[in-house]
């Protein structure tokens, strides 16, 4: 009987809350036995100047809070008089105090997109999911945050950028939405985002999870569905994911075997799982077309798919170049589901795998990647002879994330 060989193992702050204001009377100064001097002459907090500014906030307050907070905050800089303390407690309990709190999610948008400042962005956030542990607005900007600093090389916001991301999904997911998708272009392009920072972040500790992720982003519309790395990094987790374990399970039931009906069934899971990774580095390839930015990463993908492509084509490249030009065309697929019977027809010649390791560089992780060669061209059988071609191999290692978020096209206001 045939021998088995071993498997190849190759993110417009949030809205300005309306306060509930007590409501104070017009005051009216009472008029001194002599004339008094000119409020400019008194200075900006004489009396008569701090009722001027109160009487104009009370003019604003609802219709202008803007302008109403800044009014509040110029009286509240002057000293407090006998008989001014009531006013001076409403201003800064009832206005001033709910208003910076509304205005932490639009101070967190600003730290984020305009001045870049991560590790603020995530104090102040923090404090306002503390209180409000669903706001979709912070929670998709502290993710966005988070993406980008991994991409340079700072993790320390690993842990909490996955907390809410997954979190701001499952809001999306539930009915949520923002009142400015800013940077993104809408709700399924912020998904996408979303789905991709938590596959990146996950893929080296926990690549089916991430491959899940990674695949969600690819489907949705939105700019992740026409870059490369988006495919790179799907190639990447079905080999660190599905692969690995099948091929390790092959190896350890079948290797050095006889052939049988089950190692058989076997191979036709991996067999699947190797189509999907020859799906997503031809997307790959093809997506980088001549970026210069993209060269290396697409000789690496180019070198995995060919290895891999001859494998499922007797040793053959024939039709290689032709896929990689139509299969944008085609709809991306889905995780396989397992076969659990053999089918009908068995092709007349099944690829029979050898030992190695497959991995490739996609949009890669923050984590450090393992040692990985490309995949050699496996033993071929024909009936009744076998030939068997083998491949040179070629060390890869994992380049940085990249950074491939939306920037936002303007500071978002209100």
């Amino acid at each position: 009987m045939k021998k088995i060989m071993g498997v190849i193992t190759t993110y417009a702050g949030a809205a300005v809350l309306a306060a509930s204001f007590a409501t104070f009377g017009e005051v009216k100064a009472q008029t001194p036995a002599t004339s008094p001097a000119p409020a400019a002459a008194q200075g900006a907090c004489s009396a008569e100047a701090k009722l001027a500014i109160y009487n104009e906030f009370r003019a604003n307050f609802k219709t202008d809070q803007v302008k109403a907070y800044d009014l509040a905050q110029k009286y509240l800089a002057c000293p407090t008089a006998a008989g001014e303390e009531s006013i001076a407690a409403y201003l800064r309990d009832k206005f001033v105090a709910p208003m910076d709190k509304a205005r932490r999610p639009e101070k967190v948008y600003d730290l984020v997109y305009t001045k870049k400042d991560y590790t603020k962005a995530f104090e102040l956030g923090k404090q306002v999911l503390a209180d409000e542990p669903d706001n979709l607005r912070v929670l998709t900007d502290l993710s966005y945050a988070g993406y980008l600093a991994a991409t340079s090389k700072v993790d320390t916001f690993n842990a909490d950028t996955l907390t809410y991301a997954r979190k701001a999904i499952q809001l999306l997911q539930a009915g949520g939405k923002l009142d400015n998708w800013t940077p993104y272009s809408g709700k399924d392009e912020a998904l996408g985002y979303l789905n991709n920072t938590v596959g990146v972040l996950t893929i080296d500790k926990d690549p089916s999870d991430a491959l899940r992720h990674l695949i969600k982003a690819a489907q949705l519309d939105g700019k992740l569905k026409t870059q490369a790395v988006t495919y790179g990094a799907i190639g990447d987790a079905y080999q660190s994911g599905p692969y690995d374990k099948l091929s390790a399970d092959y190896n350890a039931r079948f290797k050095d075997k006889d052939e049988t009906p089950e190692s058989k069934l076997a191979l036709e899971n991996l067999n699947q799982v190797i189509d999907r990774i020859i799906d997503a580095y031809a997307r790959a390839v093809s997506l980088a077309g001549n970026d210069p930015a993209l060269q290396a990463r697409k000789k690496l993908w180019m070198d995995h798919l060919t290895g891999l492509y001859k494998f499922r084509h007797k040793d053959s490249d024939a039709g290689l170049t032709e896929m990689i030009a139509s299969v944008m065309s085609k709809p991306l697929p889905g995780e396989p589901t397992p076969i659990t019977t053999l089918p009908a027809t068995t092709p007349s010649t099944t690829g029979t795998p050898v030992s190695g390791t497959a991995t490739s560089a996609g949009n890669g992780a923050a984590a450090t990647s393992k040692p990985a060669t490309t995949p050699a061209t496996p033993a071929v059988t024909t009936a009744p002879k076998t030939t068997t071609t083998t491949a040179t191999t070629t060390t890869v290692v994992k380049p940085k994330p990249k950074n491939n978020h939306p920037k936002p096209k303007a500071k978002r206001r209100g």
